[in-house]
């Protein structure tokens, strides 16, 4: 799900791109720029970005930070991370929770083509779902490890 979400997303980098130049194309050479290029490029890079975190984890894309990490061990480096795929599930929790707060209540819309904001702030709980499972996964692996079993 993940993996298709993102691949999902990617197409949105094409229009992205030609609705960008069309743009500067038409502001330099005729003075006239596209009505709402901004906003509209803008809920696209957010969309682009938000299905892409989850694949991100799942393929280790993330930066990872293994000066500590390497010196700890076998045992102690999933011990580490277990300890820090658990807090990196609470805070995506929250941030899971907030995102459908937020996108629930949410009524206005953008300045220039009027276009509701509450889908791009529900993508954002969409995203941290999607991330938290991926954590899970990772949790589940890591815990195998330390018990032997992996």
């Amino acid at each position: 799900m993940s993996r298709g979400l993102c691949f999902g997303g990617m197409f949105l980098l094409i229009p992205m791109m030609l609705l960008t130049t069309a743009d500067v194309m038409g502001r330099a050479f005729w003075a006239r720029p596209i009505y709402g290029t901004v906003e509209l490029s803008s809920y696209m890079l957010a969309i682009f970005i938000l299905l892409g975190v989850a694949y991100t984890h799942q393929v280790k894309g993330h930066v990872h930070v293994s000066i500590l990490t390497a010196r700890l061990g076998g045992r102690g480096e999933h011990l580490l991370n277990i300890l820090t795929t658990l807090f990196s599930m609470f805070i995506i929790a929250l941030l899971a929770w907030q995102g459908w707060v937020v996108a629930v209540e949410e009524r206005a819309v953008s300045d220039m083509l009027r276009i509701p904001q509450w889908p791009f702030k529900l993508l954002v709980f969409v995203a941290a779902v999607l991330l938290w499972l991926e954590l899970l996964i990772d949790l589940t692996v890591s815990v195998r490890k330390v018990i032997g079993r992996y």
